[in-house]
């Protein structure tokens, strides 16, 4: 069987979060990423868009200091034309600072979903929601909202 557009996409978005960011494999941007990249959310301390390979690169070495020993599990994959949706979980341990908090030692987890647009087997863009506020509360940087 020949290996689709949307199969190449799926792996892709795949590469991303279990090699780039749960293995710390930064030189696979130069390979999965546009040179005009642009990520419309950003990453922890990263601006609100982070911009081009070496962009992306310094969002996972910056958040992979944090938490040096983060991991990602790939829960569901949707691919249509240009666009793949992973759904995702993390886990990881708080041994470096993170948004100006010194490391608490603490194991965190948290989910997401990761929306990358890929052109000629490279992501153009990104867009990323993960649950920064349970993430937060696990750090104990954020208490928890009574009732919710």
């Amino acid at each position: 069987m020949q290996k689709t557009a949307v199969d190449a996409n799926k792996r892709i978005g795949r590469l991303v979060l279990e090699a780039m960011w749960g293995e710390g494999r930064l030189e696979l941007a130069d390979e999965l990423y546009a040179p005009g990249y642009i990520d419309h959310v950003g990453h922890g301390p990263e601006p609100a868009e982070v911009k081009g390979v070496e962009g992306i690169k310094k969002a996972v070495s910056s958040f992979r200091q944090a938490f040096p020993d983060l991991s990602y599990t790939v829960e569901d994959q949707i691919a249509e034309g240009d666009l793949v949706v992973t759904r995702f979980s993390a886990r990881g341990t708080h041994r470096g600072p993170f948004l100006g908090a010194a490391p608490t030692g603490r194991i965190v987890s948290y989910s997401g979903i990761d929306i990358n647009r890929v052109r000629e087997g490279r992501i153009v863009e990104s867009w990323v929601n993960y649950d920064a506020l349970a993430l937060l509360q696990q750090m104990g940087l954020v208490n928890e909202v009574p009732g919710m």
